[in-house]
């Protein structure tokens, strides 16, 4: 006797129970019964879903990403490559509102390369297609980085810098690190102690040797002539 039956998975089954022989015991008959199991809708869907992950923030703020947006931040493709990434993840280092911008970041960023260890896991053809970026590519995403930053305060983009090296995400790293360098380049070191609260243990006659000692760090730049 055969017909179609569940598995209590949604998994359907077509199981075939043969005529068993006058005393025979059907434990040992290994005939007895016999499955083919066959995919649901659900598994299928399942099958070509893309993969995903979820990332949770310090405050309790889920995030579910696909796997090719996740393996961005090198912390959590360490987890996925070691198979350790089958449930949430939890960030303990990293804000809601901090997570939703370096995922973001990533999200604008899936098909760029960034770290070593990336582009050694890479195979040649992908490789080839991120060197192979146009040009006019490559200044979208400047266009769209500066975009990203601008309206941030620098204790917002600190918070990204200390987030992206957590989660080991290069390509973040340089660009906040970049927009800070930036920021101070034209300041003086009082103002720059202020900004990362730094405490001068200087002297005045120590400060005033290193001075005289670095003389050129502290000139004016010449005016630029007339026309």
């Amino acid at each position: 006797m055969a017909g179609w039956t569940a598995d209590g998975t949604g998994t359907l089954l077509w199981k075939l129970s043969p005529t068993i022989r006058p005393g025979a015991r059907t434990d040992q008959d290994p005939l007895a019964s016999l499955s083919v199991r066959f995919p649901t809708t659900r598994h299928i869907l399942k099958a070509v879903e893309p993969l995903s992950h979820t990332l949770v923030s310090s405050d309790g703020e889920s995030f579910v990403i696909e796997e090719v947006v996740a393996r961005k931040l090198q912390i959590v493709r360490h987890m996925i490559e070691d198979e350790c990434a089958d449930k949430a993840i939890p960030l303990t280092n990293v804000t809601r509102k901090i997570l939703s911008m370096v995922i973001e970041y990533c999200k604008t960023h899936v098909n760029v390369v960034h770290d070593e260890e990336e582009i050694s896991k890479e195979g040649d053809k992908e490789k080839k297609e991120a060197d192979s970026r146009s040009e006019e590519e490559a200044v979208k995403l400047k266009q769209w980085e500066a975009e990203f930053l601008k309206d941030k305060d620098l204790a917002t983009v600190f918070q990204l810098i200390l987030a992206a090296n957590y989660l080991n995400v290069q390509g973040l790293l340089d660009l906040t690190s970049q927009s800070v360098a930036d920021h101070i380049k034209d300041m003086t070191p009082e103002e720059v102690r202020e900004i990362f609260n730094i405490e001068n243990d200087y002297t005045p006659e120590e400060e005033e040797e290193v001075r005289r000692q670095n003389s050129w760090a502290f000139e004016e730049p010449a005016a630029a002539p007339k026309p």
